[in-house]
C-alpha cells in the first residue's frame, strides 16, 4: 500500500495516532523544554497517557458526542488531551489562554461542555467563574495547581485523571474503532468578520483532508522524509491552523514537535532543535526581515554589501527567471558566503517555511525567496479545517496562495468570491443553524473571499467581498 493510500484508509485522528505509535514504540514524538533542556515523551509514552486520560475521562462521564473543553498553553499535554477526548468519543472544544471570562462564559454556556480540562491556577482564575455562573459542569482537571473543590467545582489533578484511568477497564480501542470520518472531531471558536465566536463543527474526515493535502504537497517533490521530520510548534494550538499543520499532520507522518518557549526565544529555539517545518503567521516573518535587516546594518561594511548583492540578485533571480553568466557566478559564491549563514540561522535543517492566517507581504517573501528559504504562502478558513491552498515548494508564485489541495473542488462565483466544497468543509456552527445557511449552501463553503486562478490554477485574493 502506498503511504498516501493510508489517508483514505484512516477513519479518524486518534487511529492515526495509535498506529503510528505502534509502529514508532519508543522513538521520541513531543518535546518541552524544561529546566534549560529539552525532554522528549515517546510514542509508546504518549500512547500510554492518552489511553488512560481518555478512560480517567470516561470515569468522570464523559459519552460519545460529549464536549471537553482544553484551556492551555502549547505544551505537550495539549496535543494529548485532544487526542483522549477524542479516544474517548468526545468533542474537544479549544479555548485562546487571551480569553476573559466573558469569553468563557459564551463559549460554556454555547457548547455545554461536560469536563474542562485546563493547564494551570493562572488560566484556571478565569474559566472557574465562567463554569460556576453558566455550566452544569462539575469536574475540572488541571494540569499544574491546587485541587479540591471550589464552589462546588471539583478539582483534579491531571495525573489523579490518569491514574483512575489506568484502573479502569474500558477499552479505548472499542471506542476509537467505532467512530467514523464524519464524527464531529472539534469545536474551534472563531469570530470571522466580527459578533460573538462561533464554534465551527469540524469532522475527523475534514482535518484528514487536510492532512492528505499537506503530504501531497511535501511528497511530490520529494522532499517529505517520513518518521523523520521535525516542527517547531509555536501558533496557538487553540487555532484551526496550528491545530491541522503543527499537530495532526506532523502525526501522519511521524514527525517530531518541540514545543517553543516563547516568542522571545523563538530564534533560540530554531537553533537548538533545528525544524525541518515550520509554520507561521505573516507578523512572524516580518519580524525576522526586521531582525535579519538590522543585525546586517549593524554589522555594516562587506558584510552588509554581499547580503544586499545576494538579496538583488535573488529577487533578479526570481523575478526574471535568469541571470547573466557574471551573475550567476557571483551568485554561486553569494551562495556559500552568505544564503549557508542564513540556512545556519533558522536551524540549518529547514525544508520549508509555511504562511497562513493572513496575507503575505509580497516584498517579505520575496525576501526570503533571495535568500534560499523556502517559504510558501497558503489560504483557508476555520471553515475548510482550514487549509484550502498552498504553494508546492518546485514552483512558488509568492503574490499568490497555491493551487488547491487534492481534494477540494473550488470555483469562482459570478461575483468573483471562492467557493469551496469537498471534506474538508465545516459540518456547520454549532447551536447556529441560520449562520451555517448563510456560508454553506448546497456544499459550498462561501468564503467571502474575492479571487482569480491564473493558467496554473495558482489563486490569488484580491478582495474581501465584505469590502466591494
Amino acid at each position: 500500500m502506498k503511504y498516501s493510500e493510508r489517508y483514505e484508509r484512516w477513519n479518524n485522528l486518534p487511529q492515526v495516532f495509535f498506529e503510528k505509535a505502534e509502529e514508532l514504540g519508543d522513538s521520541p514524538m513531543l518535546w518541552a523544554k524544561r529546566y534549560g533542556s529539552w525532554h522528549p515523551i515517546s510514542w509508546a509514552e504518549a500512547r500510554d497517557t492518552v489511553s488512560s486520560v481518555s478512560r480517567g475521562l470516561r470515569q468522570l462521564g464523559v459519552a460519545r458526542g460529549d464536549r471537553v473543553l482544553l484551556v492551555s498553553e502549547n505544551r505537550p499535554e495539549w496535543g494529548l488531551a485532544d487526542l483522549a477526548i477524542m479516544s474517548a468519543g468526545a468533542i474537544t472544544v479549544p479555548a485562546y489562554i487571551t480569553n476573559t471570562v466573558a469569553d468563557h462564559i459564551h463559549i460554556v454556556s454555547d457548547s455545554d461542555p461536560r469536563v474542562a480540562i485546563v493547564s494551570n491556577a493562572r488560566l484556571a482564575e478565569r474559566l472557574l467563574p465562567a463554569i460556576r455562573n453558566t455550566s452544569s459542569i462539575n469536574n475540572v482537571v488541571i494540569m499544574e495547581g491546587a485541587t479540591g473543590e471550589n464552589e462546588g467545582v471539583s478539582i483534579i489533578s491531571w495525573r489523579n485523571l490518569y491514574d483512575s484511568g489506568v484502573k479502569a477497564v474500558d477499552d479505548v480501542a472499542e471506542v476509537v474503532a467505532a467512530t467514523q470520518r464524519t464524527d464531529t472531531s472539534c469545536l474551534i471558536y472563531t469570530s470571522g468578520t466580527g459578533g460573538a465566536p462561533k464554534g465551527v463543527m469540524l469532522s475527523h474526515g475534514a482535518i484528514l483532508c487536510n492532512c492528505a493535502g499537506a503530504y501531497h504537497l511535501f511528497e511530490a517533490d520529494g522532499m517529505l522524509e517520513l518518521d523523520n521530520e521535525t516542527f517547531l510548534s509555536f501558533l496557538p494550538l487553540s487555532h484551526s491552523y496550528e491545530h491541522t499543520a503543527g499537530l495532526h499532520f506532523p502525526i501522519t507522518i511521524g514527525a517530531q514537535i518541540y514545543y517553543a518557549e516563547n516568542a522571545d526565544k523563538l530564534a533560540t529555539n530554531m537553533g537548538e532543535m533545528r525544524p525541518t517545518i515550520m509554520t507561521a503567521v505573516p507578523r512572524l516573518y516580518e519580524s525576522m526581515h526586521q531582525r535579519i535587516m538590522a543585525g546586517i546594518a549593524r554589522k555594516g561594511g562587506l558584510s552588509e554589501t554581499l547580503f544586499r548583492k545576494a538579496v538583488t540578485l535573488g529577487i533578479k533571480r526570481y523575478e526574471s527567471g535568469g541571470l547573466s553568466l557574471f551573475e550567476r557566478l557571483q551568485d554561486v559564491l553569494l551562495e556559500k558566503l552568505v544564503r549557508k549563514k542564513v540556512a545556519k540561522q533558522f536551524g540549518g535543517r529547514l525544508k520549508a517555511f509555511v504562511s497562513g492566517g493572513a496575507p503575505l507581504n509580497y516584498d517579505i517573501g520575496v525576501f526570503f525567496l533571495a535568500l534560499g528559504v523556502r517559504l510558501l504562502q497558503g489560504y483557508g478558513q476555520t471553515e475548510t479545517a482550514p487549509v484550502i491552498s498552498a504553494n508546492p515548494p518546485s514552483k512558488i508564485k509568492i503574490d499568490t496562495v497555491g493551487p488547491a489541495f487534492p481534494g477540494v473542488e473550488l470555483r469562482i462565483a459570478e461575483d468573483g468570491e471562492i467557493l469551496i466544497r469537498g471534506e474538508l468543509t465545516m459540518q456547520g456552527y454549532w447551536n447556529a443553524p441560520d449562520l451555517t445557511a448563510e456560508t454553506l449552501r448546497e456544499g459550498w463553503i462561501h468564503t467571502g473571499d474575492i479571487g482569480v486562478r491564473d493558467a496554473d490554477g495558482y489563486i490569488k485574493i484580491t478582495d474581501r467581498k465584505k469590502d466591494i
